[in-house]
């Protein structure tokens, strides 16, 4: 009977006269073949280099609207990529006094502060309903407010005229206010209930065995669990409605009561053949600076909203 020595290599065979056992030689896996370092450094520097392009093609030309702000009338003209001799901070103070900017700030916070508080509440609590309970009719509401995101305000222009005008909320800031909630309502409800839905329903549970209701489940525990959805979609509808400009031009026609938008186009219309470009640029940059300021005092909130959805 033949039998086959399995003694490691290097170790005496203890029942072989011979003294140490065949030697067996060990062959070692093949190495994992690597990609060639040219095609991925070269992709690389591509990637960089087009993500150095936009960021250049982004900055630009807000960095030369604060600096052109600065300039005068005739500078801006005859070198208008050069620095200002001086800051002519009197272009800022000739916009804000003259040209009512002062006013068409003030009015556009009000109306986007209170209408961005009404569609993140409205928004974040049928978004809720939607994504938590089920009811005949749920996804009929649901794809309702989807269609919503889908028509074009434009179409609606004349008859929310008329009906505007016999609510008497024509020319009214409380009347653009409730538009702009129904007009970012859709996109809140589809933004918040994909949200909604990556929230843990454990803790829900846990807070109705003891003994909350649903009203305070949703304030005091899921509503603060979606903050960094929140967030997200206040940036988005906070940008459309500051710089939303069809709306107001049709409701709301009143001097007094006209928005920043409104103000930028008066400002660059009345000047006629004269021109305040100097004061005009100082006013684009004032409607610019909250934006910029949001979006950069809230950059990593709305990366995490984006982005929580992803894993549950």
């Amino acid at each position: 009977m033949k039998t086959t020595d399995t003694t490691p290599a290097g170790v005496e065979n203890p029942g072989s006269p011979a003294g140490p056992g065949p030697v067996i030689t060990k062959t070692k896996a093949p190495a994992p073949r690597k990609e060639p370092k040219g095609e991925g450094a070269t992709l690389n520097v591509f990637s960089h280099g087009i993500l150095i392009l936009w960021a250049i093609m982004v900055v630009m030309p807000l960095l030369w609207a604060v600096m052109t702000s600065f300039k005068t009338d005739r500078a801006i003209f005859t070198s208008p990529w050069s620095l200002p001799d001086r800051l002519h901070f009197e272009n800022w103070s000739r916009a804000w006094t003259e040209a009512h900017m002062s006013d068409y700030f003030l009015n556009t916070l009000l109306v986007v502060g209170c209408s961005l508080i009404g569609t993140l509440l409205f928004g974040s609590m049928a978004a809720y309903v939607l994504a938590r309970f089920e009811f005949p009719g749920n996804r009929f509401i649901y794809f309702l407010f989807i269609g919503g995101m889908s028509f074009p305000i434009i179409l609606a222009l004349v008859p929310l005229f008329y009906v505007m005008q016999n609510m008497a909320l024509l020319n009214t800031l409380h009347g653009l206010i409730l538009v702009y909630i129904a007009y970012s309502l859709p996109f809140t409800v589809f933004f918040l209930t994909a949200f909604f839905r990556t929230l843990p329903t454990s803790v829900a549970e846990a807070a109705f065995v003891d003994g909350a209701s649903h009203t305070r489940t949703f304030f005091q525990v899921m509503l603060p669990m979606a903050k960094p959805g929140l967030i997200s979609v206040g940036i988005f509808n906070f940008l459309g409605q500051w710089n939303q400009y069809l709306l107001p031009t049709v409701l709301n026609t009143e001097p007094e009561r006209k928005v920043l938008s409104q103000g930028l186009v008066q400002l660059a219309v009345s000047q006629g053949y004269k021109g305040d470009w100097s004061g005009l640029f100082a006013g684009l940059v004032m409607a610019m600076l909250p934006v910029l300021a949001a979006y950069v005092i809230f950059q990593r909130q709305v990366v995490a909203g984006l982005t929580a959805g992803a894993v549950k």
